[in-house]
Formats: C-alpha cells, sequence, structure tokens
C-alpha cells in the first residue's frame, strides 16, 4: 500500500506546518480549502541558506531551467542519473521551481529523525488533495483528520484482523489463478501488470468494503481503475507544466474522473448503511467507531476520502511490487527454483495455506524486499526541518525547509549495497544481512508516523500471492523484453507479460526444476548465479 507520506518525482509543494509544536512558514493563506491546489510555492531556495553550494545538471537554461533532456514521462528515473553524476544531494530547477534530492544514506538517515523533520506533503501529492482531501497521505501535518483517521482505522491492520482478512485473499488469487489457467489452455502470454492490478483491487475492495469490482469478469480494466490512473496521471503533469491553465482538457477529463471516483464509493456507503453493516471490516470501522479518547467520528466527507484512499494507495502500489517480484522471478530460473522449493517444504500438500504459514515464506519475503528495494512503487518522500538545522553537519536548513528523498537511490547506495547494488540479489535480506545494515537504508514503505498504514495487509497478501502462483506455474519470460517502468506518481513495469507453464508435481512433492533449489542451503544459493545478475535501467542498460 502507498506509503502515507510519498511524494511526487518532479517536484514538492509550500511546506506544510511540521508535526507537534513547530509553527508554518508557508506564505501562503492558512484557511485555504482543503480540497484547493496549493496556491503558491515555497521554493527551496526559501529553505537552504546555503543553495548555491548544491550541485545541480549541467547547461541550466534561463525560463526552463534543467529541463534540457529531461523527460516528462520518466521524471523519476531522470533523477536516478543525475544522482548517479551529481552525488548524495543534489538539485534541480524546473520552470521557477527550485527542488532539493536526497538519495545518499547519511543524509536519508538524518532526514528520518523525527525529532528534527517531519513529512512534507509535495506537489505531487498535493496534486491529489481535490480527489482525497486530507486524507491520510495528503493531510498536512497541523490537519486533525489524519490522527483521528489514523487512531480508529489502525485496529483494522492488527494481526487480529489480517488474520481475518487472509481467506478473502486467498479467494481473490484463486480468481486470478483460474484467469491465468484459462489464459495458458489459450496459449498466451500473462499481462502481469494487468492482472496484478485486477488482484489487488478486488483484494482491498472484499477485505475493507465488502465490495466486488468484477475485475476478473471484464475484457477491460473497471471504470474505477481508469478513473483512478487518469487522476494519478494527471497529478503527475501538474507538475511538467509552468501553468496549469496547458492542460485545460486533461483538467476537465480529471475533474469527470474524480466525479467517478466519488460516486463509486458514496454508492458503496450508501450500500453498507442501508444493510446495516458488515462484518467489521474497515468501511464499518470508518462508519461506526469512535476515536477511543475524543469519542470523535469520521465525518461522511471524511469517510469517501479515507474509502478512496485506501482503494488506490490500498492496490496500485502492491500490483506494482508484485509485478516487479514476477518479472525478476522469471528471468532467473535457479532462484524460482529455490523459492517455489521453499513453498513446497513449507505449505506441503495444504490445499489452502494458512495465515500463519505465510510469514514462515522467508526467501519469497526477500524476493518481494530486494524487488522493492530497486523499485520501491512509493518512489520518494519529502521531508521538512521542523526547526532551523544542519543536514549531515553540512547544509544548513530553515525551519520548513524541505527536499525529496528518493527512495529508489537510497536503495542503490553502493556505500550500504555495495558495488553492485543495481543487481537483484534476495539474500541481501537474510538475517545476518539485515542485522549488519544501518538503520534507515530500507524505507519502501516510508518513514515515521506518517509511513505506511497498510504495510504489513500489503506484505501478507504479496507473499501470499507469490506463493501460490510459484506453487503453481513454472514462469518463462519474454526473451525480447527489456524492463521500461512507467512513472505516475507510482511506478511500474510497462507492457510486461511472461508465458506460463503448469507444474505437474511428482509422489514426493518435487516438481519442474525445483529439486535442485531444495538441496541446497537456503540463503547460500543465488549469490552471483548467472541467472540473478539482471541489471537495472537506472543508466540506460536494459536487463
Amino acid at each position: 500500500m502507498a506509503e502515507t507520506g510519498t511524494s511526487g518525482t518532479a517536484g514538492t509543494a509550500r511546506s506544510a506546518e511540521a508535526a507537534g509544536p513547530a509553527r508554518s512558514t508557508r506564505p501562503t493563506a492558512e484557511n485555504a480549502p482543503v480540497d484547493a491546489l496549493p496556491k503558491g510555492f515555497r521554493s527551496a531556495e526559501l529553505g537552504w541558506p546555503e543553495l548555491e553550494r548544491i550541485p545541480h545538471p549541467p547547461h541550466r537554461i534561463p525560463l526552463l531551467g534543467d529541463l534540457l533532456g529531461a523527460s516528462r514521462r520518466t521524471p523519476l528515473q531522470d533523477s536516478l542519473k543525475y544522482a548517479s553524476q551529481l552525488g548524495p544531494i543534489f538539485r534541480r530547477k524546473v520552470f521557477n521551481r527550485e527542488f532539493v534530492f536526497v538519495g545518499g544514506a547519511e543524509l536519508a538517515a538524518d532526514m528520518a529523525d523525527e525529532t528534527r523533520f517531519a513529512k512534507h506533503v509535495g506537489l505531487g501529492i498535493a496534486n491529489l488533495r481535490p480527489v482525497v482531501g486530507d486524507a491520510l497521505f495528503t493531510a498536512y501535518n497541523h490537519e486533525p483528520n489524519w490522527q483521528l483517521a489514523h487512531d480508529v482505522l489502525a485496529p483494522g491492520f492488527s494481526r487480529e484482523a489480517m488474520a481475518a482478512y487472509h481467506p478473502m485473499m486467498v479467494d481473490v488469487a484463486e480468481r486470478l489463478t483460474g484467469h491465468w489457467d484459462a489464459e495458458l489452455a489459450a496459449g498466451r502470454a500473462v499481462d502481469v501488470p494487468g492482472d496484478m492490478t485486477k488482484l489487488t483491487l478486488e483484494t482491498i475492495a472484499r477485505t475493507g468494503f465488502g465490495h466486488d469490482f468484477g475485475s476478473f469478469e471484464r475484457a477491460r480494466p473497471h471504470p474505477f481503475v481508469t478513473a483512478m490512473i487518469g487522476t494519478l496521471t494527471y497529478a503527475q503533469r501538474l507538475n511538467t507544466v509552468p501553468s496549469p491553465a496547458l492542460l485545460r482538457r486533461a483538467s476537465r477529463r480529471n475533474e469527470a474522473d474524480i466525479a467517478f471516483l466519488n460516486s463509486t464509493v458514496d454508492d458503496l456507503v450508501r450500500a453498507r448503511r442501508s444493510a446495516g453493516g458488515g462484518e467489521g471490516d474497515l468501511l464499518d470501522r470508518m462508519l461506526d467507531t469512535a476515536h477511543p479518547a475524543t469519542g470523535e467520528r469520521l465525518s461522511a466527507t471524511n469517510v469517501r476520502r479515507q474509502v478512496v484512499t485506501f482503494l488506490v494507495a490500498g492496490h496500485e502500489t502492491t500490483s506494482g511490487a508484485l509485478s516487479f517480484a514476477l518479472h525478476y522471478l522469471s528471468l532467473d530460473p535457479r532462484l524460482a527454483a529455490r523459492a517455489r522449493a521453499e513453498v513446497d517444504r513449507v505449505w506441503g500438500d495444504t490445499a489452502v495455506p494458512g495465515y500463519e504459514q505465510v510469514a514462515k515464506l522467508r526467501l519469497v519475503r526477500r524476493v518481494l524486499d530486494e524487488a522493492l528495494r530497486l523499485w520501491p512503487t512509493a518512489p520518494a518522500f519529502a521531508r521538512e526541518a521542523r526547526e532551523d538545522t544542519v543536514l549531515g553537519g553540512e547544509h544548513p536548513m530553515r525551519r520548513g525547509g524541505w527536499a525529496l528523498v528518493l527512495t529508489a537511490m537510497l536503495h542503490r547506495d553502493p556505500g550500504v549495497w555495495g558495488p553492485d547494488a543495481e543487481r537483484f540479489d534476495p539474500d541481501r535480506f537474510d538475517a545476518r544481512a539485515v542485522r549488519a545494515r544501518a538503520p534507515h537504508t530500507y524505507k519502501p514503505f516510508g518513514t515515521g508516523a506518517r509511513a505506511c498504514i497498510g504495510r504489513q495487509f500489503a506484505l501478507h497478501e504479496a507473499v501470499l500471492v507469490l506463493g501460490l502462483l510459484l506453487r503453481r506455474y513454472e514462469l518463462r519470460p519474454d526473451p525480447a523484453y527489456r524492463l521500461r517502468v512507467t512513472e505516475r506518481l507510482t511506478l511500474m513495469p510497462e507492457g510486461l507479460r511472461i508465458r506460463l507453464e503448469r507444474r505437474t508435481r511428482t509422489r514426493d512433492g518435487d516438481a519442474g526444476g525445483a529439486a535442485a533449489g531444495a538441496q541446497e542451503h537456503e540463503g547460500r544459493e543465488g549469490r552471483g548465479g548467472p541467472g540473478s545478475a539482471s541489471g537495472c535501467p537506472v543508466r540506460g542498460a536494459g536487463d
């Protein structure tokens, strides 16, 4: 699920009021409507007294800034290239807006200090406020609805709640495998991002809100998905133009998309109220639960915003994580065999894995962790100084000054991950390696109090699905495919299709190549293996 402090990759907006006692330094009105886009922009030079010491790309152009050679469609990947050239902290200018980016592990760890830094609502996320207002990941720190919603909804992600969601997750996963069986029988490769999006949308809709979008029965994406992608794409496009007036036609489409999202959720809530309640899911908590300390309840508008937030954030990032993991598994048969052998060993002949069995798939979890390391689907988060401070003991910042932490660059810092940081290697996450690393070096779900509330939901769902798919299929890549990454505030592999072969299990439980992986110590194989050396196209290299 989306990190609740994630910012857009092309820039950030005015400083939100820091959490806690810090005062806002925003130059715009405090009482602006929640749904309005930011009226002003607090450019970086106002928060960084010695901004000129921070490097920027060469060939800066008057009026346009650092747009020469930049891509409107892949701003995050552009920033990764600049980070590799300019170092752990750099800046970019887009039109009249100056942005500071942090990708080095030491500086990112400094910004994770909650006593000195808080979440900053960047422009990419602020652009979504017309969609979800002051919901969990778009609220400014001073807005009270964030804490209210967080405290009311946090029990919905407890261990007990997760165990209750598990059977529904299994049921949706079986709908996916039924669809993939049909594609296999027809001799077609499967559309991995499209099918993972269907899976994760149905999972959060079923477990959270008791709703079925019928995604697997549709030839085209559900209109909710189309509208959601439209709003995310529009939010990112706003970052790439000097004025929203240049996007009038897109703005009208965006308004229609927002209206459809709202009407869909209003219908869902109306049906729940008419039914007199559900079975204690997230929607019931939103409608019926009072804050444990104040007794306050979520307003009808707040409920709508939180439902839209969970439907969008609860499936968009998880579907990307699953898609990247399946891509790398398909490229590395030896790794897939190891993971498949683990599934066979842990789950045995159990027809339906239990809730407790999912967490025992440690290698499968490491595959997911490594996919999120290279391509964190919420690829950045913004932080602002609570008070005047010095970042890394070197760069002065004023209260309210902000920077965008590039998670994807943090996860590639060679000082943490080694000279082969761009190689896919799940054994980076074995227990000893994790203990040996410094804290705050792995942040796919953000950091601090505003990190992803649904992290355990997303991890359980993804590991369960990967285990079920490995148990059922052999994954065959398209030899001609080279990884291309689509950006719409989140990351997703573009055009990824995989061919399937149905596994044939023998009497002793082994199947198609799994025996070799099972015979090796679970944690040694894979390092430096020929199939695991697939590079990432950060500097233009293909897989």
